[in-house]
């Protein structure tokens, strides 16, 4: 089962790149650019990596993103991503940045974009990776700093498919921001939001009713309201799962408990994601070995879950179909 998983051809739509920020790397780039940093080892920073929620989580994840200064150092994290898609057999990612983490350091966005863009057209030239880019409002900051973040955006709109929203969720519900993602649309972004993993589903009603999202990140809590699952399956909405995430951040305490089973039960489109692997002790692959040998999925609920992720990805049609046939010729062949 595990090398089945690992040799199947698969998406991922639910990654921050600053969250695949591995220890070796960002400690390179503290002492490169002479950051400091409150952790005197590689080994100090992997034990900070125990949280109790996703603030605690935040907070590092924060502290981390500091030593990226240059076009080089986005570049740099991005690649170290895309190899693992490509040692994965990941074919197509679509990769979140939070602009905002770093334009309040005094980071130009052109900088950050361009490190990233760099890394992204390297690795479809160098393996054939496909990938997209969603910039992500950060939600505990205010909707006018999000309408600055939209405007810095524009001379790269080519670049980027959609907005999302993100960080801590508590407190701050989507309809904080419903007029820049109003403005957003127009600006022709697809959008997207995080909702219902920390939040309850009201959250994710606000989020699919009010910001007119397509897509909606983690929605653990829709499972709260049977309502909200009628609509979500009658909307034909994809959830982006996130297993070893929700584990670490205590959205479940054991994977045995983790509704993905479910969800898939009820008719709702869901996928398998890392969202932030570095901290989070994964990535896809480990994603689907850990949350299948929990909930004992079988080879064709994997396949349901692969397909969903090209399915349901802001690829177009042709490429889609692409990558769907080649989900169907693995499965047809192992």
């Amino acid at each position: 089962m595990n090398q089945f998983i690992s040799q199947l051809p698969k998406a991922e739509l639910h990654l921050h790149i600053e969250g695949s920020f591995e220890p070796e790397l960002m400690f390179a780039l503290a002492q490169r650019n002479q950051i400091a940093i409150p952790y005197q080892t590689i080994e100090e920073v992997k034990q900070a990596y125990q949280f109790s929620c996703l603030q605690d989580f935040l907070n590092i994840y924060y502290a981390g993103a500091s030593v990226l200064i240059h076009e080089q150092d986005f570049y740099e994290l991005t690649m170290a991503y895309l190899t693992k898609c490509h040692e994965e057999n990941v074919l197509h990612t679509e990769i979140m940045f939070d602009p905002q983490t770093h334009t309040q350091r005094g980071i130009s966005f052109e900088t950050i974009i361009k490190g990233i863009r760099r890394a992204q057209e390297e690795a479809q030239q160098k393996w054939g990776i496909s990938s997209l880019l969603i910039m992500s409002y950060l939600r505990h900051l205010s909707e006018e700093e999000a309408f600055e973040t939209l405007q810095q955006s524009l001379p790269f709109k080519h670049w980027i498919i959609a907005v999302g929203l993100d960080s801590s969720e508590k407190g701050n519900p989507p309809s904080k921001f419903y007029k820049v993602f109003e403005a957003s649309a127009k600006e022709g972004y697809a959008l997207l939001a995080h909702a219902g993993e920390e939040g309850p589903a009201e959250y994710v009603w606000e989020a699919i009713d009010g910001l007119k999202i397509i897509r909606i990140d983690h929605g653990n809590n829709c499972l709260d309201d049977e309502k909200l699952v009628d609509e979500i399956v009658k909307r034909d909405m994809a959830l982006t799962v996130c297993p070893l995430s929700n584990l670490e951040l205590r959205v479940v305490t054991d994977l045995k408990d983790h509704p993905l089973k479910t969800m898939l039960n009820k008719g709702i489109k869901a996928t398998v994601n890392s969202d932030d692997p570095a901290y989070f002790g994964g990535y896809l692959n480990q994603n689907f070995i850990a949350i299948q040998e929990a909930l004992q999925l079988t080879k064709e609920e994997i396949i349901v879950l692969a397909k969903n992720s090209f399915q349901y990805s802001l690829l177009d049609e042709n490429r889609k179909n692409e990558l769907l046939n080649l989900v169907d010729e693995y499965a047809t062949n192992n």
